[in-house]
Parts: structure tokens; C-alpha cells; sequence
């Protein structure tokens, strides 16, 4: 008889999480975020279409702490999305395939994303020229 305890394959909780399985992981979520970035979009868009009172409840909402934390977050998820894209093009080219360069590359769209979103926000209320 066969031993049914054991599972059939390999299962995520016996793989060690590594830099290139985390981030593909987040590029698909950033993905998904953005899918619903451009709904949130849409609702304010409509919001603006529909009249005044409709487009300053959108504005409250988006104003607010946690609009503010959902729009920082689609604005991280955009970058991200992107500058992994560019790197997406890099193994196209069959460039960046050695582990080390995996890593470097890794690293550097994480920081790049970062960076990138800080600034943007820090442009969008106007702190860049008080630095």
C-alpha cells in the first residue's frame, strides 16, 4: 500500500522563499493592484462626470488617511510594475539570467520603486523645493 500521508509534489511550505520567487510573486500581485487602481480611477472619473456633490464625496474619500494609504500603494504597485517590466525586457534579450545579477537587478527594482514612488509623492505635494 501506498503511504497517503506524503503529498503528491513538492509544496510551497518546503521551498525556501528566494529573491526571484518573492518578487515574481509581487509583480503578479502589483498586477492586480493595478487592475484595481483603474477601477478606482473609473469611480473617480464618473464622480467628476456625474456633478459636484458626487465628485467631492470621491474627493473626501481619496483624501482621506486611508485613500492617501491605497493611492501610495497603487502609486508603488505602478513603479513596480514597471521597472520589473524593464527588467522582464532585460531577460528577453537573455540578459541578467546568472544569480548574481538576478539579485543586483532584483535589488535595484525594489529600490528603484521605492525611490520612485517617494519622490513622486513628495513632487505631488510640493516638498521637493522646501528639501
Amino acid at each position: 500500500m501506498r503511504d497517503n500521508t506524503r503529498p503528491l509534489s513538492p509544496h510551497l511550505q518546503v521551498y525556501r522563499p528566494q529573491i526571484t520567487s518573492i518578487l515574481s510573486i509581487l509583480h503578479r500581485m502589483t498586477g492586480v493592484t493595478l487592475a484595481l487602481a483603474a477601477l478606482l480611477l473609473t469611480y473617480w472619473l464618473a464622480s467628476a462626470a456625474y456633478g459636484p456633490e458626487a465628485f467631492g464625496r470621491a474627493q473626501v474619500l481619496l483624501e482621506s488617511w486611508f485613500g492617501r494609504l491605497v493611492l501610495f500603494g497603487f502609486t508603488f504597485s505602478l513603479f513596480y510594475h514597471m521597472c520589473n517590466g524593464i527588467r522582464h525586457l532585460g531577460w528577453d534579450m537573455l540578459w541578467g539570467f546568472d544569480m548574481p545579477r538576478l539579485r543586483i537587478t532584483g535589488a535595484i527594482v525594489v529600490i528603484t520603486s521605492l525611490s520612485l514612488t517617494v519622490l513622486s509623492w513628495l513632487m505631488a505635494y510640493g516638498h521637493v523645493g522646501k528639501l
